[in-house]
C-alpha cells in the first residue's frame, strides 16, 4: 500500500477500506460459527432457550440456529438499523442509546422466557454491545420514565462505559446477572461479542449473565463524583441510597465466552496494511484528552505511516447540538491539526455504524476540513462548544456514514499520512 503515490481522494477511500476491514473482523456470524464449531453446547435433556440481545443479535441468532436443535423458545432483541425477521424467532426492536417502550417490552420478554426453567433445561445467551439500552427491566421502585431519565443523565455525564453500566445494573432486574438469576437452576451458556475495552464481561450489555460490577453504594459514589447525583430522579437516588450488598449471579454462574473484540478488529487493519501500527488499543476518557494523544502521535509520524487506535471515548454534553464521540473527536483533531503540513486523513468511527443519536458512524477529516466548514459560513469552535460536531462535519462533507453494520466492538481510529 503505497500512500506516497495516492491522491487525496484515494487516501480517504483507503482509510474507509481499512475501517471496513476492522468492522468485517467483528462479523458476528463468523464469530458464533467458530465458537460453536470449536466448543459445541453440551446435549440438553430438557428445554433449550436461545436469547440474543444487542446490535448483533439477529446475525448471532441466525448463525447459532444453524448449529443447534430447534429451540423451545428463541428471542432476539436489537435496534432498528439491524432489525429483520428470522424464522422461528420472536424479534423485538428496542431503542438505543436511550431506552424506550420497545426496550421495556424486550426486557420483560427475556425474563419471561427463562421463568420456570428447571435443572435439566439450557439457555444460550448471545450478547453484544448495545444491550444495556435495548432491553430494560427496572427494579420495582423505579418507573419506566424514571429509568429513561436516568439513562439520559448517564449519556451526558462523561462517565465511561464501565461506570455507566455499574449504575445501570443497580437499577435493573436483568443486568448484573439478573437474567442468570431468573434462569436458575437451568444451565446457562453465553457467547459474547465484546464492545468493552479490556473485555470486562460484567460490562458488556451490562452483564446479564455475569455478577455485577459493584453495589448501590458504589453507583451512588460514581454519580456524586461525576457531579450528576442531583440530576437523577428522586426515586433513583432513593433506591441507590439503600446501598444493599452486591448480589452475586448464582451458585457457579454461567459459562461465558468472548468470541470477538476491539483488539481483534485492530489487528485486522494490520493484516490489510503492512505500514500500519497499533499505537493505542485503549483510547478512553474524554474526547479532548484522546484528541491530544492523537495529535501528539500525528506530530511524530513519518511520511507513509498508518497509525491505528482503538477504544471508546466519552463526551460531556455542555450544549444542545447534535453529534457523537467519534464525530467530536474527528472535529477536535481537525482543529488541532489545522496547521499540520502535508496530506493526511484521520478517521474515527463506531464499528456499529452509529455514533450517538445520529445517522453517522463518525467522521473522516483532513487538512481542508476546517476551511470547508468556514466556507459554509460556520464557526467550528462555536459548534464544538455546543457539541454540534454533526452539522460541522456535514458542512465539510466529512461525515462517515456506513449504515448499521450488525456488529459492535467499540471504536476504531485511523491516521494516514501521504506526505
Amino acid at each position: 500500500m503505497e500512500l506516497a503515490t495516492m491522491t487525496g481522494p484515494e487516501l480517504r477511500s483507503t482509510a474507509v477500506e481499512l475501517f471496513d476491514a476492522a468492522v468485517a473482523a467483528a462479523d458476528p456470524a463468523g464469530a458464533v460459527r467458530r465458537a460453536l464449531a470449536s466448543d459445541p453446547l453440551p446435549e440438553c435433556e430438557g428445554q433449550l432457550v436461545v436469547l440474543a440481545v444487542g446490535k448483533a443479535a439477529c446475525a448471532m441468532m441466525e448463525e447459532a440456529l444453524k448449529h443447534l436443535p430447534v429451540p423451545s423458545k428463541a428471542i432476539a432483541v436489537t435496534n432498528r438499523e439491524n432489525l429483520r425477521e428470522l424464522d422461528g424467532v420472536r424479534v423485538i426492536c428496542g431503542e438505543h442509546p436511550v431506552p424506550g417502550n420497545g426496550s421495556a417490552i424486550a426486557g420483560e420478554a427475556l425474563l419471561s422466557a427463562v421463568e420456570g426453567l428447571g435443572a435439566g433445561d439450557q439457555v444460550l445467551a448471545l450478547v453484544s454491545g448495545g444491550g444495556s439500552a435495548l432491553a430494560i427491566a427496572p427494579v420495582a421502585a423505579i418507573s419506566f420514565e424514571e429509568k429513561q431519565q436516568a439513562g439520559a443523565v448517564l449519556l451526558g455525564s462523561g462517565l465511561d462505559i464501565n461506570r455507566m453500566n455499574l449504575v445501570r445494573q443497580c437499577l435493573s432486574r436483568i443486568k448484573g446477572g439478573g437474567l442468570l438469576r431468573a434462569a436458575a437452576p437451568a444451565e446457562v451458556h453465553s457467547l459474547i461479542l465484546s464492545d468493552v475495552i479490556g473485555d470486562d464481561l460484567r460490562v458488556v450489555a451490562s452483564g446479564p449473565t455475569v455478577s455485577p460490577v459493584g453495589s448501590c453504594a458504589d453507583a451512588r459514589q460514581v454519580l456524586q463524583d461525576a457531579g450528576v447525583w442531583e440530576d437523577m430522579p428522586a426515586a433513583v437516588r432513593l433506591h441507590l441510597e439503600q446501598a444493599e450488598p452486591v448480589t452475586r449471579a448464582s451458585e457457579g454462574g454461567a459459562v461465558n465466552r468472548i468470541i470477538g473484540s476491539n483488539r481483534v478488529s485492530l489487528e485486522a487493519v494490520l493484516m490489510n496494511c503492512p505500514e500500519a501500527q497499533i499505537v493505542e488499543d485503549a483510547l478512553c476518557g474524554d474526547v479532548s484528552e484522546a484528541a491530544a494523544i492523537i495529535l501528539s502521535e500525528m506530530e511524530k509520524s513519518e511520511v507513509g505511516q498508518v497509525l491505528v487506535f482503538g477504544g471508546e471515548t466519552t463526551v460531556r454534553l455542555r450544549g444542545d447540538g447534535l453529534g457523537g464521540r467519534n464525530q467530536e473527536l474527528a472535529l477536535r483533531v481537525a482543529l488541532g491539526a489545522r496547521e499540520t503540513g502535508g496530506d493526511w486523513v484521520f478517521l474515527s468511527g463506531g464499528t456499529d455504524g452509529r455514533d450517538g443519536p445520529t445517522d453517522a458512524a463518525g467522521g473522516l477529516v483532513d487538512g481542508g476540513t476546517i476551511a470547508r466548514i468556514e466556507a459554509a459560513g460556520l464557526d467550528p469552535h462555536a459548534m464544538l462548544a455546543r457539541n454540534d460536531s454533526y452539522h460541522a462535519l456535514q458542512a465539510a462533507g466529512d461525515l462517515l456514514v456506513t449504515g448499521g453494520t450488525g456488529t459492535n466492538v467499540a471504536d476504531v481510529q485511523l491516521f494516514l499520512r501521504r506526505s
